[in-house]
């Protein structure tokens, strides 16, 4: 299995979940080598990889998809995982950032995901099925004022992921995507250590935000066989700090 953004954060939890549950892992990182490669040296079980891609760019998708299905022997699962979160609000921003800002994210957030999608599909169809789990984030529902690439992005990986499982359903393959609120990682300690902090553990009933591992779990389940009929589906892994209908 291929897990997208495994150095860190979310992906590594679900590079480690997926480890111990006895699966051989492709992790997936940009530009944090040693991180990845520490990471594969601590997993348990034998068999892990490193491979290394800008999603942004479709011939490394392509290379890291080809590379991680090599080297593992196939492909049934991938987890488009990695994401890109930068602040652009239209009031503050200049034209030209502007127009990076959009092309920067849905190229690495949504463009990215697609193309591994369609590359790990023709792996997937070889062995007669698989999985593709997306990670999105509320942010496609409640809004992303101050990044609105970003939930635009994520609001578009939702309806891929709900498009490809009613296409790729016929071959055994399942999309499920899961959209975490606020999860204590790298990407979101500065917004918990500031004062905003205690806000926005405030916006769940628990009094925190998740844990890297509980969107892990999800992760895992949506990739086994039991959750073959959760396709097409998007689970709310928020603490109940939003409540959509």
């Amino acid at each position: 299995m291929l897990v997208t953004g495994a150095s860190r954060g979310i992906g590594r939890a679900i590079a480690t979940a997926f480890a111990e549950g006895g699966d051989r892992v492709a992790i997936h990182h940009r530009d944090s080598a040693q991180l990845a490669e520490e990471l594969r040296d601590s997993l348990p079980g034998d068999g892990h990889t490193v491979v290394r891609a800008d999603l942004a760019d479709p011939d490394d998708v392509r290379a890291m998809v080809d590379g991680a299905a090599e080297r593992l022997g196939g492909l049934d699962v991938l987890v488009n995982n990695a994401g890109v979160y930068t602040p652009h609000p239209i009031t503050d921003t200049s034209y030209e950032q502007w127009q990076h800002e959009w092309r920067r994210t849905l190229d690495t957030n949504l463009l990215g995901p697609a193309n591994a999608c369609w590359c790990a599909v023709r792996h997937m169809r070889e062995r007669g099925g698989g999985r593709i789990i997306n990670v999105s984030s509320r942010g496609a529902f409640r809004g992303e004022p101050g990044q609105p690439a970003y939930g635009a992005s994520k609001a578009g990986l939702n309806a891929m992921g709900q498009s490809l499982a009613v296409a790729l359903g016929p071959y055994g393959i399942a999309v499920a995507t899961v959209a975490p609120g606020y999860v204590a990682t790298d990407m979101t300690n500065d917004h918990l250590k500031s004062a905003r902090g205690d806000e926005i553990r405030a916006q769940s009933p628990f009094n925190r935000v998740a844990r890297p591992e509980e969107i892990a779990a999800a992760v895992h389940w949506l990739a086994s066989p039991a959750a073959e009929w959760a396709s097409g589906t998007v689970i709310d892994l928020n603490g109940a700090s939003y409540l959509r209908t």
